[in-house]
């Protein structure tokens, strides 16, 4: 009899990819995310959450993170046996940390301002961390022990 060894698959897969902080950057960073996501075991309704979470957070990083001649970073991890997806995004401007959403006192009828709201909103976890030397990291997870 000949045994067949158990294929193994992979639990975390990751993807990153360098993008111009500028908005077609953000634009760009939002569509390779839905990309990227369809191609992996990830529900529709997951993908939709990401998309406009990668849409925020690609956006600040556009506009308040950016750096002449540095690019911003989206970082995708998923990982299936936790059922974890995890977005990160990373500029240069490590000293402009985002404000709490309850903290920003955006009025009702802005225009902007409630891009972490809406962060806030679809996400189980979000928050920050440094990136040195001077950078930071505005992440957010889907899914996991904490949803």
């Amino acid at each position: 009899m000949n045994a067949t060894a158990p294929q193994v698959f992979p639990t975390v897969r990751t993807f990153a990819q360098l993008l111009s902080s500028t908005r077609r950057g953000a634009r760009l960073a939002r569509l390779l995310a839905v990309e990227q996501l369809r191609a992996w075991p990830v529900s529709p309704g997951v993908t939709e959450r990401a998309e406009q979470i990668v849409a925020e957070l690609a956006a600040n990083a556009a506009l308040h993170g950016r750096v002449n001649s540095r690019d911003f970073r989206l970082a995708l991890t998923l990982d299936t046996t936790a059922g974890l997806l995890r977005i990160a995004v990373t500029d240069a401007r490590g000293e402009h940390l985002p404000s709490p959403p309850a903290d920003c006192g955006t009025p009702l009828d802005a225009e902007s301002g409630r891009g972490l709201l809406l962060v806030s909103a679809l996400a189980d976890r979000w928050g920050v961390e440094p990136y040195p030397p001077g950078g930071k990291t505005v992440w957010a997870q889907i899914g996991g022990p904490h949803s």
